[in-house]
């Protein structure tokens, strides 16, 4: 019982003391030994920022986003799409859907991915915006001036094929919760094959999926 209520190697040394069979004179003793071992305990965690604190102590949700996902088991295929459960999720999600959707619901499931891939390695990178709604509305409001041309041409952003939003909002949440990014090799841009911007003549090319070109800003 001792050593469940007291974890790890300070459980351990408390165990130790406890079982150590020391006469009734020594509590002052014992005192002071449990007293300096908690001292160094809050001493240790004193020294661990607390954006740290507060990822180890989070108690995750209980669903099967927080799992972590092999490589091995995304296939990009429709069959395997069309097997993960329906997509939901707050803001971010949602940005990032809406994204796929507008940019790439006639894609591939692979060229879904593919963009999803460039938008999530904006966030990564210090260029960017820390946030997926950060990137993806970088610039919204200056015509054709923006990062993602859904956000600032002129038109509404209106989803009219529920059947794409919920194959997006498929890739956008595996995505979120941690889907390894293999297909680009670590690209930050694309651009359809109508077109020729002129980074694209600076940026390396690391692949091309479907009707899109993707580039690493060096």
């Amino acid at each position: 019982m001792l050593m469940r209520v007291f974890g790890g190697s300070f459980g351990a040394a408390v165990f130790a003391i406890l079982c150590m069979g020391a006469p009734a004179q020594a509590d002052d003793v014992l005192a002071a030994r449990l007293g300096a071992l908690l001292g160094q305990e809050r001493a240790a965690i004193q020294q661990v920022p607390d954006v740290r604190i507060a990822v180890l102590t989070a108690v995750p949700p209980a669903s099967a986003g927080n799992i972590p996902i092999a490589p091995d088991i995304i296939t990009y295929d429709v069959a395997f799409l069309n097997g993960q459960p329906t997509a939901s999720g707050g803001e971010q999600w949602r940005c990032l859907a809406e994204a796929l959707y507008f940019e790439a619901r006639g894609e591939s499931v692979r060229g879904m991915f593919a963009v999803g891939e460039v938008i999530m390695n904006r966030v990564d990178s210090a260029r960017y915006p820390n946030t997926l709604c950060g990137v993806i509305n970088q610039g919204t409001g200056r015509k054709f001036a923006c990062q993602f041309t859904y956000t600032c041409d002129g038109n509404a952003e209106v989803i009219h094929e529920p059947a794409a939003w919920a194959k997006v909002g498929k890739v956008a949440r595996l995505l979120v919760d941690g889907a390894p990014r293999q297909l680009t090799d670590g690209a930050t841009h694309y651009h359809t094959r109508a077109v020729n911007p002129r980074w694209a003549r600076v940026f390396p090319r690391t692949t091309t999926i479907g009707s899109h070109h993707f580039y690493r800003q060096s």
